[in-house]
């Protein structure tokens, strides 16, 4: 049944809205061209030919993840009125526990280890000044370990922020939704330059995503995608 925002109708959405879409895992996604105007170009003998609006779409995706170091794109294909493809969210390995490790290491044991052996008058010195400076490591080792936890909670934080979070129109940084509203957004805007247009629309509204949940269904949407072109004809999309 159809709902109302802002007192105007709206599909339901059909997302899992258990899921974190922030969260590392495979994306099947789905953005359609406003009205299913074939804008994008064309296909003719089981070829898909870009338009300059294809183009652009082609460069700016391409773009998108030069600037995301946690969004990769598996597959993808640009279609005379869609998109498809599977996207990866997988966030780098956080640096800060090495950095932290290393810093221990190379600057606080290894000096007083070297001194402790070239320096034979001061053994009981250097030994009770290792014995402290162990407690200074075990000090600095569990101060790095809480770092590392205050880490990751300002890193979740921060795929949080970017709002109130309220409202129907929030996305949270980092999640398949901003990226496709970013991407979106840049397309629009070079398209409706060339159009010599303001506010027309290149894109439907919303997008179809689905969480690919093991590799199975990968594989087969994988293929569905790799097939996408010669089978033009018998797709929902084609006018």
């Amino acid at each position: 049944m159809s709902e109302k925002f802002q007192n105007k109708y709206r599909i339901p959405s059909a997302r899992w809205q258990s899921w974190d879409y922030s969260s590392e895992g495979l994306y099947f996604i789905t953005i359609n061209a406003a009205h299913h105007v074939c804008l994008f170009g064309s296909i003719t003998d089981k070829e898909m030919h870009l338009s300059v609006y294809g183009q652009i779409v082609e460069q700016e995706w391409n773009k998108s993840f030069e600037i995301r170091t946690e969004l990769f794109c598996d597959t993808f294909v640009i279609m005379p009125n869609h998109i498809h493809a599977i996207l990866r969210i997988e966030y780098p390995v956080e640096p800060h526990r090495r950095a932290a490790d290393d810093a221990v290491n190379n600057f606080i044991v290894e000096p007083h280890r070297r001194a402790a052996e070239n320096n034979n008058n001061t053994i009981d010195t250097h030994r009770r000044a290792a014995e402290n400076n162990n407690n200074t490591i075990d000090t600095h080792r569990r101060a790095a370990e809480n770092n590392n936890n205050t880490i990751d909670t300002h890193r979740r934080a921060n795929l949080r922020c970017g709002g109130d979070g309220n409202g129907v129109a929030y996305r949270e940084p980092q999640s398949i939704s901003s990226f496709v509203a970013g991407f979106k957004s840049v397309v629009t805007a070079r398209v409706n330059t060339l159009r010599q247009s303001k506010g027309r629309k290149v894109w439907q509204e919303r997008f179809h995503d689905h969480v690919i949940r093991d590799a199975e269904e990968c594989r087969r949407i994988g293929a569905y995608i790799d097939s996408n072109i010669i089978n033009w004809k018998e797709d929902r999309y084609c006018q």
